[in-house]
């Protein structure tokens, strides 16, 4: 089905995410399943969001090569009055914001709502690339010109860098 969002059609073109293998670290403590998370090197409560977030994650780091140590993961943001919290932020060479990725989880359609929710963290923190992803698909925007435009493929990160 094809989706309108401000006159772009979007959604027509889900990116269809292959995850790596990878040995997750998982624990149970006081009745609650915990994951560790390698990029904040934490655990945390596995919720179905964060098993989506930890598989991108993965599939970030192995996969599209981006690099790790530009990568943030749920870190808050302020807007206007509210604290919120954005699921993943990757920065370019030049540690400049570039892509914003929001997590669902794997019940959640993509869908207008939740590409408006990353569209009101990019006013707080602005950058080139949007991903909304639910753990099966994805949907990535680029944003130009004032124009969200859709794309069909996750950027290569060394083209943020400028190499």
């Amino acid at each position: 089905m094809i989706r309108f969002f401000n006159d772009i059609a979007i959604f027509e073109n889900m990116i269809k995410i292959t995850y790596p293998q990878y040995s997750y670290k998982i624990k149970e403590e006081q009745g609650r399943e915990l994951i560790f998370d390698t990029s904040r090197k934490i655990w945390v409560r596995l919720t179905p969001e964060e098993w989506v977030r930890q598989n991108f994650l993965q599939y970030l780091l192995q996969t599209m090569l981006y690099p790790g140590a530009l990568i943030a993961v749920e870190k808050e943001l302020q807007l206007g009055e509210l604290k919120k919290r954005f699921d993943i932020l990757v920065y370019d060479g030049n540690h400049l914001p570039w892509m914003m990725i929001e997590c669902k989880s794997m019940e959640v359609q993509l869908d207008d709502k939740v590409l408006t929710q990353v569209l009101r963290y990019h006013i707080a923190i602005p950058v080139p690339y949007l991903v909304i992803t639910n753990g099966s698909y994805c949907a990535a925007f680029e944003k130009a010109h004032g124009r969200l435009n859709p794309i069909t493929a996750l950027p290569v990160y060394y083209s943020a860098a400028g190499n």
